[in-house]
């Protein structure tokens, strides 16, 4: 297989092609991840539980980031880039697979491991795919790419809880009321049905996803060697003898890790937070849409504007101050509109993984893979963070457990203020 170098120039300019592969597995990510906002509430209601419990869907999905990044970087070295998201996809499919039985015998622990197993391929697929984005192409102009993904990624996960909500959650909100009259018998014949309106449209995403591992495996997607003594800004690092040296991916993994919890909190608790306050499910469905609608408006601004108008720091500094003022008008405001500040987010959120990502990884020379392993690990974050908040919500209530969010933004604007400035002091 050809192999191209990160720092190869010529390489750079005939990247149209693999970084429209990239571009359609980012669509893949999209797709499974946020089907787990319509999985949240369909799930609660299914298998009976309460918040915390129904929160342990993203935890188990997420968690899979942290346990398997590390293993997923040394599959990629075992079977480089093209052959890895190859066998990512068909992981995938295993852990689709595995919501049949759970769908038929309405089993929450083994619809939890198929999330995990789910997370696990997608954490091979995430490690091989991100560093490609950042790598075909000058290192400043990075989270202009790294936008048009997170246009795949988002329009998928736009669509993707419609799609699943319109099976799952048809009439969910009459049968929440129907439940409180029925019998035992009854009530459990329902809940069974309810379980076994997933098993179609995973077995059509099983399909998808083994068809596109053959594509992707057939496809003539270049490898990239990135052992070499430098990174993609052709910067070198000669006397570094560890990933850890680099205080700017250290700090920037810690910022990733916040900011995959928030964005995945505002996504993923925005349906059972309307339904709350009193919203029907049959309208709640729809934040989640205009949440990563939000996030979509975003990216379109980082494409024609970084690093054009302003750099990917600037970005990101605003984004964060603009994270803040919104987690103010969730908890201060009541109602629709508490609600509608939780899918404005989405907004500033937008271009948080573009930024974070380049800046972390800058000069990481042939800790590239590593680091990006780490990074990748971060994305745990969306495990941690959304399980807590649903904690905080039965102890408090769903409004005041946002109060989560603040910290974690701020964190993030001291890193695009000053902290991705720290950098190793090997030269």
């Amino acid at each position: 297989m050809k192999k191209t170098s990160a720092a190869n120039p010529a390489q750079q300019t005939s990247s149209f092609g693999p970084i429209f592969i990239i571009g359609v597995l980012f669509f893949v990510f999209g797709f499974i991840t946020w089907l787990n906002s319509v999985l949240i509430p369909y799930l609660k209601l299914a298998c009976e539980l309460n918040n915390f419990e129904s929160y342990l869907v993203a935890f188990a999905f997420y968690m899979a980031y942290l346990v398997m990044a590390v293993p997923s970087a040394l599959v990629l070295k075992k079977t480089g880039f093209k052959n890895g998201m190859a066998l990512g996809l068909l992981v995938i499919g295993v852990g689709a697979l595995l919501f049949i039985p759970a769908a038929l015998t309405r089993n929450y622990a083994i619809f939890l491991v198929g999330l995990f197993v789910q997370g696990t391929g997608l954490a091979v697929l995430q490690t091989a795919s991100n560093p490609y984005v950042t790598i075909l192409g000058p290192i400043e102009s990075a989270a202009r790419r790294i936008s048009i993904m997170g246009i795949c990624n988002k329009v998928a996960g736009a669509i993707a809880p419609l799609i699943l909500a319109t099976v799952a959650l048809k009439d969910a909100d009459g049968l929440k009321h129907r439940l409180l009259t029925m019998s035992i018998s009854e009530k459990q014949l329902e809940l069974n049905l309810l379980a076994h309106r997933v098993i179609v449209p995973y077995i059509v995403i099983l399909i998808a996803l083994v068809i596109l591992a053959v594509l992707v495996w057939r496809s003539s997607l270049p490898e990239i060697e990135t052992e070499a003594e430098n990174d993609g800004a052709g910067h070198t690092q000669s006397k570094a003898t560890s990933v850890f040296q680099f205080p700017n991916l250290t700090l920037g993994v810690i910022a990733l890790f916040l900011f995959v919890g928030v964005e995945v909190l505002a996504v993923d608790s925005v349906i059972n937070y309307a339904g709350s306050l009193g919203i029907s499910l049959s309208t709640a469905k729809y934040f989640t849409t205009a949440t990563l609608a939000g996030m979509i408006a975003g990216y379109i601004v980082g494409i024609f504007c970084i690093p054009k108008v302003f750099s990917q720091a600037a970005g990101l500094k605003v984004s964060a101050i603009i994270g803040v003022i919104f987690s103010f008008g969730v908890l201060m405001t009541h109602g629709f509109t508490s609600v509608l500040f939780v899918s404005l987010l989405g907004i500033a959120n937008a271009l948080m993984w573009p930024a974070i990502w380049p800046l972390a990884i800058d000069g990481l020379g042939k800790f590239i893979k590593i680091g990006s392993s780490l990074l990748i690990m971060s994305i745990s974050g969306g495990a941690l963070i959304p399980l807590l908040y649903g904690r905080l919500s039965d102890v408090f209530s769903p409004q005041q457990a946002y109060w989560i969010l603040l910290p974690c933004y701020i964190f993030i604007g001291w890193y695009a203020a000053w902290g991705y400035k720290i950098k190793a002091k090997t030269t």
